[in-house]
């Protein structure tokens, strides 16, 4: 099929489309509305289907005033890291992710899921006003968003299942209900982690999304340099944009994250959902036995108690014997919920324990989560290389530094 042929066809479909959603329509012009047919490949019933649930979703959050009228809880404008930070050559705006800052489960006790998908509607409301405003100061259309997704300092408890599909939700806002929003990511700081992260999320991030995707590593100034001028890129990522008083990391821009404080939690956050719940007798024990099929497999844990604190502690089956892989200490996990995990360099079976034998007065009310992360495949190994940009090696995000070494030297 030639390109004659092609444009002929998408223009077809356009006209389809807009003659469908016409009861729908307002000042969207044709460029924008064939984003939606792109979206979903030139399918004329997948996209208005699409358009027509953006429609309402737009309607049930209040998304034309949230520029105007959304406050955001006072958590999320404090510890929702990243922010928009200066624009490419080509007049998009730029937004910096710190990955490896936000304290999602924090987040996640601290705030509704509604309000966090405000901020993320808020943000791509922003970027619409941008591009406006740059296309007028340009006098051309300036479109698309570049995203720079920085994992530095991300540690073992991003592998936390929830807080990663809360997060890929709230990717999914952007894809949505913005379709061809994102110009291009890049990856910087990717850990040794980073393929075990790409296993869990890869379900949950389309393709067209994929392929936008370009994984750098830590040496990625000369690359980002190739798309945004130095004056626009923060200093902390090899630029020369700083706050007003020399701040390299943009601060007054871009918000730093960090751990939320515990006075944030609130009492009746959707948090729990996905967790078992169990008593254990007083003065007995309760043991899960959980099968690791694949060495390299890492075991994680979510629990917390009701008003009390528990033992925990993790065992490997060796025949009729325990060996202790993650000795029984008490915890108070009523105060905080627990969570870890631990590389599984042995396949076998693993005995995780909830010991209340030193309580002879009290039931323990526990909820909990047990997982295996199974180690990466040949398939998630292609599609991570063939993310790498041109600088990066696939050795060289394996053999990253930070705090989960530990976790993936067998993967």
């Amino acid at each position: 099929m030639d390109q004659s042929e092609t444009t002929a066809k998408e223009q077809e479909a356009l006209k389809e489309f807009k003659d469908r959603v016409s009861d729908l329509l307002t000042s969207q012009d044709d460029y924008s509305l064939s984003k939606w047919l792109k979206a979903r490949n030139y399918d004329v019933s997948k996209a208005e289907a699409m358009f027509r649930t953006s429609m309402a979703y737009r309607e049930k959050m209040k998304v034309d005033s949230l520029l105007t009228d959304y406050k955001p809880p006072v958590v999320l404008k404090k510890y929702m890291s990243g922010g928009t930070c200066g624009h490419d050559k080509e007049g998009s705006p730029v937004r910096i992710e710190l990955f490896g800052q936000m304290d999602m489960k924090g987040l996640m006790y601290s705030a509704r899921k509604a309000d966090m998908e405000k901020v993320k509607l808020k943000q791509c409301e922003g970027h619409l006003k941008d591009w406006e405003e740059m296309s007028k100061k340009l006098n051309r259309r300036v479109d698309g968003l570049v995203v720079i997704f920085d994992m530095d300092d991300v540690s073992s408890k991003m592998l936390w299942r929830p807080g990663l599909q809360m997060y890929m939700n709230l990717v999914r806002v952007l894809e949505d209900n913005y379709p061809e929003m994102l110009k291009k990511m890049f990856v910087i700081n990717a850990p040794r982690i980073f393929p075990l992260l790409y296993k869990i999320c890869r379900p949950l991030i389309s393709q067209d999304t994929k392929n936008k995707i370009h994984v750098l590593g830590s040496d990625y100034s000369s690359t980002l340099l190739k798309y945004i001028d130095a004056e626009e890129l923060p200093a902390f990522l090899g630029g020369k944009k700083t706050d007003p008083d020399g701040n390299p990391r943009c601060e007054t821009l871009i918000c730093q994250g960090g751990p939320v404080p515990e006075e944030y939690y609130l009492n009746d956050t959707e948090s729990s959902e996905h967790m078992e719940t169990a008593t254990v007798a007083r003065g007995d024990k309760l043991a899960i036995d959980v099968v690791v099929a694949k060495p390299g497999s890492v075991l994680r844990w979510e629990f917390k108690t009701d008003g009390y604190d528990i033992g925990f502690g993790i065992f490997r089956n060796e025949g009729t014997q325990q060996a202790p892989v993650v000795p029984v200490e008490r915890v108070n996990s009523h105060m905080v919920p627990e969570d870890g995990s631990y590389p599984c360099d042995v396949a076998g079976t693993y005995t995780v324990t909830f010991d209340n034998s030193f309580s002879w007065a009290r039931d323990k009310a526990i909820q909990y989560v047990l997982e295996v992360i199974q180690p990466i495949d040949k398939t998630d190994e292609t599609e991570i290389k063939n993310m790498l940009d041109n600088i990066g090696t696939w050795e060289g995000i394996r053999s990253g530094g930070s705090d989960v070494d530990q976790l993936t030297t067998k993967m």
